[in-house]
């Protein structure tokens, strides 16, 4: 757990996630969170990702037994900022045990404001250690894992009630991360065991704090839409009990498959030369809400691909500007990343997005120069170059 800008003294302050979700939903919106992401959720790209709104990162999926036994694997998988702008992180784990997981957990809430299981990962490793995906059929096994974890937290001073931990300072969040089955009265059984009692005052035993939901099954590829009606019928069911996330095909936020009282369906015009033309576009805008199915128990909106390549997504920006990627340069300086993992995201920055305007900072041609660059002095360079001659 490696951290940049300072000494430990700030560790300790954070904001419980659950009162980010209610500071979201008073504010009539989602909530915006960004998915862990293998090698590209690391802190200077978690902070650019928050400087342009985003609510809640996650850490990249981290494997809570190497997590346990590895100072190594502590400070590459995890870091953190004590001064200056410190994102709301959510660690995410990988782990089949309840030991490992709540050990784990021990270890990195001083650093972070809750963790999650990931039941979501399809990559045959991962399912073949019955790790991600291969969770889902062992829903007993996740029970216990999640309330292991929250009584290892209980036991170390934290504050994991639902009453008490919202306002508490060491208040932390224990959440999962999954995906759906085909037969969606697997998912159902799934769901009801993880959660637990829901009975009194609405979710107050509830297991976990939050679920978020991958609405595709373990073997749907990604260029595959979500399943939007089994995202309807689970938020139908349990975004009563607790607030749920959705994972998957969030390009922009105005393409979203679904709509709710937290979208604003109206379109923002900023020339009048446009009046007649803007106004047919609003009743085509009218039309596609009327066959959206409308989602009104959900309750956030978690990007991976779109977000890695338009960290101002959820400012509104429908492509990414130039403005970001001086941001993320800025917090790269201090919060250093290896040279090909820093080019790699100037790369998917200036690259076509994955909304419906494909309009891209840089050319293909230009995305290779910039590759090909070896070191810090001759990748800033290209950069003002190539920007140069854009104008």
């Amino acid at each position: 757990m490696e951290s940049h800008d300072g000494g430990s003294d700030a560790l300790h302050a954070t904001v419980h996630p659950l009162k980010i979700f209610d500071l979201a939903k008073s504010q009539g919106r989602y909530l915006y969170a960004c998915a862990p992401m293998v090698r590209y959720s690391k802190l200077a790209f978690r902070q650019t990702v928050q400087h342009y709104g985003t609510d809640l990162c996650w850490s990249p999926m981290i494997l809570a037994k190497e997590f346990n036994r590895n100072q190594f694997a502590r400070d590459s998988d995890l870091t953190v900022s004590t001064r200056g702008p410190q994102p709301h992180t959510i660690v995410q784990f990988g782990s089949n045990s309840p030991l490992e997981l709540s050990r784990a957990a021990s270890l990195a809430v001083p650093f972070a404001g809750g963790v999650d299981l990931n039941c979501g990962c399809p990559q045959s490793w991962a399912c073949a250690e019955t790790l991600g995906a291969a969770l889902m059929e062992r829903r007993e096994l996740v029970r216990d894992m999640v309330v292991e974890t929250r009584a290892r937290l209980r036991r170390d001073g934290w504050a994991v009630d639902r009453d008490a931990s919202v306002d508490d300072p060491r208040g932390r969040s224990v959440s999962v991360k999954i995906r759906v089955h085909k037969d969606l009265r697997r998912t159902m059984d799934f769901i009801t065991t993880v959660l637990g009692d829901t009975s009194s005052g609405g979710g107050n035993n509830r297991n976990i704090d939050w679920l978020t939901i991958h609405p595709r099954t373990r073997s749907t590829p990604s260029r595959t839409p979500i399943s939007v009606e089994a995202l309807e019928i689970l938020t139908e069911k349990y975004g009563r009990d607790v607030p749920i996330l959705v994972s998957g095909d969030v390009f922009t936020l105005s393409t979203l498959p679904y709509t709710s009282h937290l979208v604003d369906p109206a379109p923002t015009f900023t020339s009048t030369a446009h009046v007649s033309e803007a106004g047919e576009m609003h009743k085509q805008d009218q039309q596609q809400t009327r066959t959206k199915p409308n989602l009104p128990n959900l309750r956030g909106l978690m990007s991976a691909r779109a977000l890695l390549a338009n960290p101002a997504l959820f400012a509104g920006y429908e492509t990414c500007p130039w403005e970001a990627v001086d941001v993320f340069l800025e917090k790269v300086a201090k919060a250093p990343l290896p040279l090909k993992l820093a080019v790699h995201h100037l790369g998917e920055m200036t690259g076509p997005g994955y909304g419906p305007d494909k309009k891209a900072l840089l050319g293909k041609k230009e995305r290779i120069k910039l590759v090909e660059c070896s070191n810090w002095i001759d990748v800033l360079d290209t950069l003002e170059e190539l920007r140069r001659s854009k104008g």
